[in-house]
């Protein structure tokens, strides 16, 4: 259920940026549900509650059209377009929608909601409208994901786990962490990340021994048998930065290879 408000929580801010940056007057969306298929659960500037709860099948109206394609979709004037069908004439005209846009948001491969824009009046939607739809639909992407991989690694293990299998997600997430744009999402995976580092009963961090978040992102991608080159291309730096971090690493460990500046992390509880 919090996973459930969290993500409404982020697909309600997506469409609020979503109206201000582009001005539209109707932007909606939902999400999907194993149990209940998609419904619209989050609508801004709407002015009755005709959309409300409205379940979308695949392949039905614009968004199930969006739905089953898994790209946008759009039409000049709802109630007289073709090439969708028309199960939802009724909420939409209460609304008063002419021009709709449906986005969909997309993660591995899975359409998991579908955002919406609209206009009151029969008018095309313009190429920065669309642009921005599909900006906020990466957003909620992003944010999915990220709870994806750390709903994924919190999970209770399968017998027998492999712990390789555990410092190998630990690489990804210190990856990908510096790439989410939310703070308060990014300092809760950071957070997540702490909690595998002291997962396999390593001691607390050495007096001493203080690595920044980067000597960290770089050691982790080393403990996974990435090259400097293959670090740096993971995480955005230069291969030149990737060697730096990893000298100053080494020093602060006092090891003189790659793999002992690993070894001397993990016993320093600065990697599962």
């Amino acid at each position: 259920m919090r996973e459930h408000v969290e993500s409404s929580g982020e697909l309600r801010g997506a469409l609020l940026r979503l109206r201000r940056t582009t001005g539209l007057p109707v932007v909606f969306g939902g999400l999907t549900h194993e149990t209940r298929g998609l419904r619209i659960g989050e609508l801004n500037g709407a002015v009755t509650p005709a959309l409300r709860g409205l379940a979308i099948s695949a392949g039905s109206g614009l968004g199930g059209k969006c739905l089953a394609l898994g790209r946008p979709c759009a039409v000049t004037d709802y109630p007289s377009a073709r090439h969708i069908t028309h199960e939802y004439d009724g909420p939409v005209s209460a609304e008063g929608l002419r021009s709709v846009i449906a986005v969909p948001v997309v993660v591995r491969r899975k359409v998991r909601g579908v955002l919406y824009g609209a206009l009151r009046d029969a008018l095309p939607v313009g190429e920065r409208v669309f642009d921005a739809a599909v900006a906020a639909a990466r957003d909620v992407e992003q944010a999915l994901a990220v709870r994806d991989e750390v709903r994924e690694l919190l999970a209770p293990p399968p017998p027998g786990p492999s712990w390789e299998e555990v410092r190998q997600a630990y690489g990804e997430l210190r990856e990908l962490a510096p790439k989410v744009a939310d703070p308060e999402l990014r300092e809760r995976l950071l957070a997540v990340c702490g909690r595998l580092e002291t997962a396999s009963g390593s001691p607390a961090p050495l007096p001493g021994v203080a690595l920044t978040p980067r000597e960290t992102d770089v050691l982790a991608a080393v403990a996974s048998g990435a090259t400097n080159a293959t670090a740096a291309a993971r995480l955005g730096l230069r291969p030149e930065t990737v060697k730096g971090y990893l000298r100053s690493a080494m020093r602060k460990l006092g090891a003189h290879t790659r793999m002992e500046a690993v070894v001397a992390a993990r016993r320093a509880g600065a990697l599962p």
